[in-house]
């Protein structure tokens, strides 16, 4: 069923209604979820939180979680999406129970049901247009205006209905609405529209149907269907559910337990599907996978474990009330899972050459590495030093400050596995760049040991045995904490960072890891965690950054 099965330490207020309906043999000790998406996009970290809820609960009390499609809006709706939801889920480490459902496969019980409610007087045929709909709704104060359609005769509507079926009318000349209340204080009791004309190919049931049913109407019959005991939903359903307790009582079919929580909020990006989808189609992204959103396709490509994201879903917690959650606890999750399992590398992101004067040309030193200091168990890497090595542009200066402790002229630092290296002196270009450090290393220190102390240490590759590589550096998507704050005036993509994303594309990697398979990941020291792209090839290796080293939750919380 998951990829962890273990009660949770801390009980979560959804949890304990379960454990309470378990207890009591409410639903014969039943329990049985769902995670039911619309497939009108690609699935984001709002959604993972509530995919591990779902089927952690199922899982933890020996339940089943099914993944559900809401489908009932072919005009917004592609297979792409179908697929891309199920691969999610997958990834994320669970396993639904049997198929996929689909709300379209019951479209033919929900139009019985549906034509039930108008035999008993409870639905209507309205000719009303959607805008004429909203502006008789009413207002907090005044009730809603009844519809001049509001008391057709029940052959009349059936007629109507059946013909709305058929296909004969044009779309939005006609709805089928519920007959509930216009003067209701829940706007959505006001007499609310069922099914709506929609002339367009359904992605599994093709040109089968030209009326569709809407989100509220459908959903909690679903449910019904299903048998699902625990309906997990986010708190804006909270106002829907007697909308979804009316269709199901006067229709006398199982009622499920509805449980509302608060929707997983975070700094620095948005998580709205409307909006994500408004960067893919305006090509502000590079689609939907690209590593700066938070889709979770996205956030896999980035090279965030599965594991880092079950574990913040778990740590965040589910509770009643609305907040916003730092990023920055989603980057220390990654930190831990990526440090505990990632393999370590040499690697230079922005190289400067070094030609270490005091070293035989073509004479080379094995020096050696831990693999994963986390797991002495993986062995140690073969790092040859040579006389030409790379080395950050940023680990020197021409004039350094005080307290600027790396290579500077005349300066020393420990090469890192290898020795003291000083530098002697630097080559520049016509333009004042520097081009080349010359420097000698201290032969008496390559054994490890040294009397002299020094206060920074640099990590290196050598030429001779490196390879070209193309690295993706990632920025927040954004330039405020909170995109949604957009000043007044001011359209919400004015906030886009357009330095979200730097391209480097002559950094130096070691030749074994530009034959290595997409989404692996490294760290490449004292520079970060790196993920190999899907763009990658032997022949033009691509690497993503996926975090940097500093965390700052962890520094927070020790503060603290």
């Amino acid at each position: 069923m998951s990829a962890t099965a273990e009660r949770p330490e801390a009980v979560d207020f959804v949890r304990q209604i379960v454990a309470a309906d378990c207890a009591s043999g409410k639903w014969g000790g039943r329990v049985a979820t769902r995670f039911p998406p619309e497939p009108n996009g690609y699935l984001h970290i709002g959604h993972a939180k509530s995919i591990c809820l779902n089927f952690g609960i199922a899982a933890e009390f020996s339940g089943v979680c099914r993944l559900r499609y809401d489908d009932t809006n072919p005009s917004k709706e592609d297979q792409e999406y179908v697929d891309a939801i199920a691969n999610d889920v997958a990834w994320l480490g669970w396993k639904w129970e049997g198929e996929p459902r689909y709300a379209s496969d019951s479209f033919e019980q929900m139009y019985q049901w549906a034509v039930q409610l108008i035999q008993a007087g409870k639905a209507y045929v309205d000719d009303q247009s959607q805008e004429q709909i909203r502006a008789t709704r009413g207002t907090i104060k005044d009730a809603g205006t009844p519809s001049p359609w509001r008391e057709r005769s029940v052959a009349e509507n059936l007629d109507l209905f059946a013909r709305m079926r058929a296909g004969e009318f044009a779309d939005g000349s006609k709805v089928l609405r519920a007959k509930i209340d216009m003067a209701s204080p829940n706007f959505l009791l006001r007499d609310p529209i069922m099914y709506r004309i929609i002339h367009a190919s359904h992605h599994r049931t093709g040109d089968a149907w030209f009326i569709y049913p809407m989100y509220d109407w459908a959903h909690g019959l679903e449910d019904s269907l299903e048998q699902v005991t625990h309906s997990i939903c986010t708190l804006e359903f909270d106002t829907h559910r007697p909308l979804y307790d009316w269709f199901i009582t006067q229709l006398g079919i199982h009622h499920s337990q509805q449980i509302e929580f608060a929707r997983l909020n975070l700094t620095w990006t948005v998580m709205s599907k409307r909006k994500l989808l408004e960067l893919v189609q305006s090509k502000l992204v590079r689609g939907w996978d690209d590593p700066r959103l938070p889709t979770i396709c996205g956030l896999r490509r980035r090279g965030v474990p599965a594991a880092a994201l079950r574990n913040f879903c778990t740590t965040i917690g589910v509770s009643k009330r609305d907040s916003t959650t730092e990023w920055a606890l989603l980057e220390h999750h990654i930190r831990q899972e990526l440090n505990a399992h990632s393999p370590r590398a040499m690697a230079v992101i922005d190289p400067l050459k070094v030609v270490i004067e005091n070293w035989p040309a073509g004479e080379e030193r094995i020096c050696e590495s831990l693999i994963n200091p986390e797991d002495p168990a993986a062995g140690k890497l073969q790092l040859p030093f040579t006389r030409e090595i790379w080395i950050e542009r940023s680990d020197f200066m021409e004039a350094p400050p005080k307290d600027f402790f790396r290579l500077g002229p005349g300066r020393e630092v420990r090469l890192r596995h290898v020795g003291l290296l000083k530098c002697e002196g630097f080559t520049q270009d016509a333009n004042g760049t520097v081009t080349e450090l010359r420097c000698s290393i201290d032969h008496a220190t390559l054994d490890g040991s040294t009397p002299r102390k020094v206060k920074a240490t640099i990590h290196w590759i050598a030429a001779a045995h490196c390879r070209d590589a193309e690295v993706r550096l990632y920025d927040h998507l954004f330039t405020q904490e909170d995109p949604t704050a957009v000043p007044e005036g001011q359209d919400w993509k004015s906030l886009l960072n357009h330095q979200s994303l730097t391209v480097v594309s002559n950094a130096k990697i070691p030749p074994a890891l530009a034959g290595a398979v997409t989404a692996t990941c490294f760290q490449f020291e004292r520079l970060g965690y790196f993920c190999v792209d899907p763009d990658s090839s032997a022949a033009k290796p691509v690497f993503n950054r996926t975090a940097t080293l500093r965390d700052v939750w962890a520094k927070a919380q020790k503060k603290a």
